[in-house]
């Protein structure tokens, strides 16, 4: 049998582009409201996006740092998306829940181990030279 895909309705073109920023910029002050890891990671990336400008000696050492910086509040904007969608579903314990918030948080840490160890791979040999 083949497979049918259905055509959203809606809109197109530059109105369907300032709806998708509006529900964007929806979705970052939510997750900025509700998740203390999010405010911190930001206000991190606030610091350290200036610093990888200047500590950075080449451009690919600069997008280096500053892509993982970001990716790590990637990460966390889609933790937080199955978290609510999780918590949506009901508020009763089950273990495909738990599978799935646990999972959120494991590529949180695994964002965050690779974020310390690409500043770590670029900086340190400077420090001990």
């Amino acid at each position: 049998m083949e497979e049918q895909f259905v055509n959203k309705p809606g809109k197109t073109g530059i109105s369907r582009l300032i709806d998708a920023t509006e529900y964007s910029r929806q979705g970052l002050i939510a997750t900025w409201r509700n998740e203390a890891a999010f405010r911190q990671e930001v206000s991190l990336a606030i610091f350290l996006i200036p610093a990888a400008l200047w500590l950075g000696e080449t451009g690919v050492e600069r997008a280096l740092l500053i892509g993982v910086t970001l990716l790590v509040m990637i990460v966390e904007l889609l933790n937080s998306a199955v978290e609510a969608v999780v918590d949506r579903v009901g508020p009763e314990k089950h273990p495909l829940s738990k599978i799935a918030k646990d999972t959120g948080s494991a590529a949180v840490s695994i964002s965050l181990l690779l974020w310390v160890s690409t500043w770590a791979c670029i900086l340190v040999p400077r420090w001990l030279t």
